[in-house]
């Protein structure tokens, strides 16, 4: 009964954001409202500040067809407050419609909690990492990435270049290369993944695809300077931080046993 009180009193503002709009559209958001599980329900309304939150937790809900443990998994790591949040020129650098998908698809900081590394960890330890634990970094990303490859090789004139990480989303129609950096932004940075965007969209790229778009993950950065940074910058892409919180001691990192290791361990007691 007190989740049906709290349901109510909730979702009674729910009028305010759809007075404005066309009958259709306020059908459409009812019909939303109706099209998750009561359990998820519970979870949204539980842990949720206000209505545009909740919206926004059962929209991605219905588009991804998130389970129940996923959703709270997206709610703890408020992919509500990250969402749209990174910084970037995709308004300048592509058409209205794509810049705005590409907005909504990146966020900042990017959550990789699944991650254990030791506290000096080098770009390829991130990046194995990332690919070891493919299935959670591609839930992080979000709905419509598929992977392509790691070091994608590209010559160009007489030197090879290698791509940490090539993705191509299905919604946009669009490669993505994604850099890592395991230090905080600097403005070279983005001329180096300007570069990178360049030779897919002229090596990779086909006619029938958007323009290919960039995400930059950092330790950590200054907006001043990423934005000095992006200012005369004409390739589509978006700057990013990223947030570990499992850091290992550097003179602990070979007396503990590895996570795939607890994992095994964990799975053979399940059956003894």
């Amino acid at each position: 009964m007190q989740y049906f009180k709290q349901w109510y009193q909730f979702y009674s503002n729910w009028q305010q954001l759809v007075a404005n709009l066309k009958k259709e559209k306020e059908q459409q958001v009812v019909s939303q409202l109706t099209q998750i599980p009561w359990g998820h329900n519970i979870q949204i309304v539980s842990k949720c500040k206000d209505t545009q939150e909740a919206l926004f937790y059962v929209n991605k809900t219905i588009e991804n067809s998130w389970s129940r443990s996923v959703l709270v998994h997206q709610m703890e790591s408020k992919l509500y407050e990250r969402s749209g949040k990174a910084i970037s020129n995709f308004e300048t650098t592509l058409p209205k419609e794509q810049s705005d998908l590409a907005n909504e698809l990146i966020k900042d900081p990017y959550n990789f909690d699944f991650l254990t590394l030791s506290e000096n960890y080098k770009e390829k330890e991130l990046e194995s990492g990332l690919l070891e634990h493919i299935t959670s970094f591609l839930l992080e990303l979000g709905s419509g990435f598929a992977f392509v490859g790691k070091q994608k090789n590209l010559k160009v004139g007489q030197r090879d270049f290698y791509l940490d990480l090539l993705f191509y989303h299905i919604r946009m129609h669009c490669y993505v290369v994604v850099e890592l950096k395991t230090v905080d932004f600097e403005p070279e940075f983005a001329g180096k993944l300007n570069f990178y965007i360049k030779a897919v969209d002229e090596q990779i790229k086909t006619t029938e695809d958007k323009p290919t778009i960039g995400i930059l993950l950092c330790k950590s950065k200054d907006k001043v300077i990423v934005e000095y940074s992006l200012s005369d910058i004409h390739k589509p892409m978006g700057i990013s931080q990223y947030d570990l919180t499992h850091i290992v001691p550097e003179e602990l990192k070979g007396s503990l046993p590895a996570i795939e290791d607890i994992e095994a361990e964990l799975n053979r007691n399940k059956y003894e």
